[in-house]
């Protein structure tokens, strides 16, 4: 019996690749093609309509790296295939084994409506059913050169990443330009037999039912004449009927499918072409909706539905279309599939903020589910996001890519730092592209982890990126699966109807608490150190340019710039893409960042100097007198948070900054608060936290010593680091200049240069009068390759956990390695601190802009203590997908703040990442409002989006305690109301007394505001 199996699956797949696949298309005939190639980036379709074409014939090379041609195929249907379905088949060079990561086409009709979509696995377009005879078939394609960059070898250096780099040899080869016969009858018979095949590949060997298949594939292979494959193909067809009509059993997992094509917003392509991406796959399944009534298609991201509105308004109009029927079903509700551990909290909340006004404003529609698939990994802060932004459930897939923890659920509550829950699916198919095939199915019953208690998994369907999206092959499999004995039951259905139906079988499903760490591309924390800090920076900005334009308009009647402000955010939550801020893109893409958030930079910069002179009173500049600005949240140097002063006005900081050299090399810094050692490496040997006596630094070890690794991943060079990076290090000791920089009552610093490989980082460390923290400035002029260069903080503190910064929060992480679980963390994100605390005493490592770090324990031979280590992660250099990765200059801003409390943290956080400003006046400005607890802190303060003037505060609790504070508005208040992060009103009104607005807080919980003026 194993034999006969093993004859008929063999004999099944010969006949099908060789005999009945090619009959699907029985009869044929060339076209005739013309080429025109624009010169340089896409031009208007109507300009690649209208320009010259030379001929062009199969075989011939076209399209060099990131060109764009447009071909005209035509051709005449043949008389005697009149009443018969014909179709165009144009290859444009595909390989059939990368969808989506090579040349793709978009087809016109003469007057320039688009038709669908060409790829590698979609090379059809219907012309006829049934055709006439004789008709003239005039097609346009505009086809795109984008070269394979994610080849077979994925991970070998490659200058096509960017334009300038990438040559002019042509990239591909036209393969096909054919009329067709098109035949329904063995097309159906293909789709029969694939099912049939793949679902005999699953079932148990000895069961009867893999062998009531078999034996009727190997009938229907005996029916069919390999000569007349369409005359027979109905009676081979016939011979399946019983089987297929066999229903499936009544405890058969349930499989949502969802018609799916996965974009990237960017990665081996840059933005201009995710555009033209989404173009053509939009209009691929806009035509295969109009095609198959079961069908549903789903698409998330606001930015590319916002794109082809822009860029395509005919594909746009067919989009509206089908979304109004309810087939084509905005998902996600967030601007782009963005990362969410590196997002600061008022960008994660503006991601849904605007995605999901987009959606209801384009199309009335509301979304319940948060989808990002492919996203890498996910902060604890989260799930109060979601549901403040009026969403209740989370899909994700890459969780199950975790190179050594299996996530213990597919469906469970997920709860977030501050105790809000998510009801989230991960899907068992353990992929965001399936293709209907029947080992996809297969996994994903045996693979659904909650099997006895819940019966249903989805699974988004479709090839991504370039690939098209769904087929027509995959929709013709899911129906033969709908009802099939041994099967899923497979059915298409929109995202929410999943979720609702998962929700009442299952809704009490196990809790997971704390972050979704993915254990796989850890590197993305540090990769592209320029994209990073320009994300940081325009956080920053964006909330000056809110905090001031607010306050400006309320005091002064400056008008408010609503259209910036909502224009910047949205460029800035683009570039917020799961590839583009964690620094897996190609080079094309983040130089066009870098240049992005230099522009973004200086236009915010303009409209926070805008607004602060306006409040400061300035008249021109003529005087001399300057008033400072207080960005941050809390209170610094006599000025309130949200607030400004002359800057005569503010009192001097107490004590003053000292300096003397060593006998034995390096310096002793002071200040009153910290006595601090240079030793004459230029690294800090000792820093006394003179209140409590106690020394930061582990004996023996040294503060600000920077670390180099080497960095070669097993995979996925920009995303990765692997553990055994750490079996070898270089310790950074030797200096070279070793001087004083500042010596005054304010300020001291001491400054260190070091050269190794073909680099050189100059260190300077500073002390400030006042202040109780050692500020570290590393400058690196970086050109190596393949490395990892850290910096390490090693601490004379026994803690067994510590607090990283996320969203609306912080976080616990261990110190320690108990379990397989905890070890794999060994890379991880933070926002702008870290805190570690024995009882009593803590220490605080601050940072302007890195968001990689790593934590580890030892304890000493000599005194048994125990030394926590936390190293930030400065850069890497991988060469894949971008060569020349962070190569030149660089600067990083730490401190280090000894003797924090966690809320000294938070505060420290937000002063290095928010520092004063100043601008030529005389005025005083009052904050519009003013909280009486440190606790709380001031997330956004803006204007209402709606134009109404009502002013729009969010505050959180943030040192994950209990909070009852009175929030002070510095206007007259006639109303407060409490709202989501839409801004909506909900039904509770906030408590007020007088101008003040009472507020009760529970751990970590975020609040929003709005607040009607008298």
């Amino acid at each position: 019996m194993h034999d006969d199996r093993s004859l008929v699956e063999s004999r099944l797949k010969r006949v099908l690749d060789e005999r009945i696949r090619p009959a699907v298309h029985p009869a044929s005939v060339p076209l005739q093609a013309a080429i025109w190639t624009a010169p340089g980036e896409p031009v208007p379709v109507a300009e690649g309509l209208a320009a010259p074409r030379t001929p062009i014939a199969v075989g011939d090379a076209w399209g060099a790296p990131w060109s764009t041609s447009w071909l005209t195929v035509t051709g005449t249907v043949p008389e005697e295939w009149a009443g018969r379905t014909v179709e165009a088949l144009i290859d444009l060079g595909f390989d059939a084994n990368m969808p989506g990561f090579q040349c793709e086409g978009l087809v016109y009709r003469p007057d320039g409506s688009p038709v669908k979509g060409l790829h590698p696995r979609n090379q059809w377009v219907r012309i006829a059913a049934p055709a006439a005879g004789g008709e003239e078939v005039l097609l346009h394609v505009e086809a795109a050169a984008n070269p394979v960059i994610l080849d077979y070898h994925p991970f070998l250096p490659t200058g096509l990443g960017h334009k300038d780099t990438a040559g002019d040899r042509p990239q591909y080869r036209l393969a096909r330009m054919d009329l067709a016969v098109f035949d329904e009858t063995v097309w159906e018979l293909v789709a029969d037999l694939e099912v049939l095949g793949e679902l005999m590949a699953e079932l148990p060997v000895e069961g009867a039912r893999r062998w009531d298949v078999l034996r009727a594939v190997e009938r229907a292979l005996d029916a069919i004449d390999l000569q007349n494959v369409g005359g027979t193909a109905a009676a081979a067809r016939a011979e399946l009927a019983g089987v297929l009509a066999t229903p499936a059993e009544p405890s058969a997992h349930r499989l949502s499918a969802v018609g799916h094509a996965h974009i990237d917003s960017a990665w081996l392509w840059p933005l201009r072409e995710t555009v033209r991406k989404v173009a053509r796959t939009t209009a691929n399944m806009t035509a295969l909706l109009e095609d198959e009534p079961d069908f549903v298609f789903t698409m998330s991201q606001a930015q590319q539905y916002a794109w082809i509105k822009e860029h395509r308004p005919e594909v746009y109009a067919r989009v509206k279309k089908a979304v109004a029927e309810g087939r084509f079903v905005p998902a996600g509700g967030m601007w782009v599939e963005s990362d969410t551990n590196m997002p600061s909290s008022e960008a994660m909340a503006r991601q849904f903020v605007h995605g999901k006004r987009f959606f209801l404003d384009e199309f009335g529609i509301e979304n319940q589910e948060a989808w990002l698939p492919d996203t890498f990994g996910f902060a604890g802060g989260l799930p109060q996001i979601i549901k403040e932004a009026g969403s209740k459930w989370l899909l994700t897939q890459k969780i199950s890519w975790s190179q050594v923890n299996s996530f213990p659920h597919h469906t469970f509550w997920w709860e977030g730092i501050d105790g809000t829950r998510i009801y989230t699916h991960f899907p068992p198919i353990d992929t965001y592209n399936c293709s209907m095939q029947g080992r996809e199915i297969a996994h994903a019953v045996r693979n659904f982890k909650d099997k006895g208690r819940a019966s249903r998994s989805l699974a988004p369907t479709g090839w991504g990126d370039g690939g098209g999206g769904a087929t027509r092959e995959m929709i013709a499999k899911a129906a033969r699966m709908r009802d099939l004995e041994g099967s899923a039951r497979v059915r298409w259905e929109r995202p929410a109807e999943f979720f609702a139906k998962a929700q009442a079988e299952y809704p009490e499903p196990p809790v997971w608490v704390g972050e979704l760490y993915l254990e796989l591309h850890r590197a993305t924390l540090t990769s592209q150190a320029r994209t990073k800090q320009g994300n940081r920076a325009s956080e920053n900005l964006l909330r000056e340019a809110e905090l001031w334009s607010a306050t400006a308009a309320v005091r002064t009647g400056l008008p408010y710039p609503y259209e910036e402000l909502d224009r910047i955010w949205k460029t800035v939550l683009l570039h917020q893409f799961h590839d583009i801020l964690p620094g897996s893109s190609i080079a094309w893409v983040h130089r066009e960042a870098e240049a992005t958030y230099a522009a973004v930079a200086e236009e915010l910069t303009g409209i926070v100097d805008r607004a602060q002179r306006a409040l400061a009173g300035d008249r021109g500049g003529q005087g001399e007198s300057e008033v400072v600005f207080n960005s941050a949240p809390h209170a610094r140097a006599g000025i309130p948070a949200g607030g400004a002063r002359p800057a005569g006005a503010r009192p001097a900081a107490p004590g003053r900054c000292t300096v003397e050299p060593r006998a034995e090399g390096g310096f002793v810094l002071g200040n009153g608060l910290l006595r601090v050692v240079v030793d004459a490496r230029g690294l800090v040997v000792s820093v006394v936290d003179l209140d409590s006596g106690r020394e930061t630094v582990a004996p023996g070890a040294a503060l600000g010593l920077l670390q180099l690794h080497p960095d070669f991943p097993n995979m996925w060079d920009a995303w990765d680091v692997d553990r055994f990076y750490r079996n070898t290090v270089t310790d950074l000791t030797d200096a070279g200049e070793l001087t004083v920089a500042t010596d005054s009552a304010e300020t001291v610093t001491v400054r260190v240069t070091r050269a190794f490989g073909s680099s050189r980082a100059v260190q300077s460390l500073t002390l400030t009068a006042g202040a109780k923290r050692l500020d570290l400035d590393t400058e690196v002029d970086w050109h190596e390759t393949e490395k990892f260069l850290k910096c390490a903080f090693p601490l004379d503190l026994h803690t067994d956990r510590y607090a990283a910064e996320t969203q609306f929060g912080h976080l616990h992480r261990p110190t320690h390695t108990n379990t397989s679980w905890e070890a794999a963390k060994f890379e991880a994100c933070n926002h702008r601190f870290v805190h570690f605390e024995e009882p009593g005493w803590g220490v605080a490592l601050v940072t302007a802009s890195t968001y990689g770090h790593d934590v580890t324990r030892t304890v000493r031979a000599a005194d048994h203590g125990t030394t926590t280590t936390v190293r930030a992660s400065l850069l890497r250099a991988p060469r894949f997908p971008d060569p020349h990765t962070d190569q030149g200059p660089h600067r990083f801003h730490h401190a280090l703040v000894p003797g924090a409390t966690i809320g000294d943290a938070v505060r420290e956080g937000y002063r290095i990442n928010l520092p004063e400003r100043r601008v030529p006046g005389t005025a005083e400005v009052a904050p519009l409002v003013s909280v009486g607890d440190e606790a709380v802190v001031v997330s956004a303060l803006k204007l209402a989006d709606d134009g109404s003037g009502d002013v729009v505060v969010r505050v959180y609790e943030s040192r994950g305690g209990r909070a009852r504070i009175r929030l002070t508005t510095g206007f007259a208040l006639a109303r407060a109301r409490v709202c989501d992060l839409l801004e909506r009103p909900r039904d509770e009104e906030a408590r007020v007394d007088g101008d003040d607005v009472l507020i009760e807080l529970r751990p970590f919980q975020l609040l929003t505001l709005r607040l009607t003026r008298a």
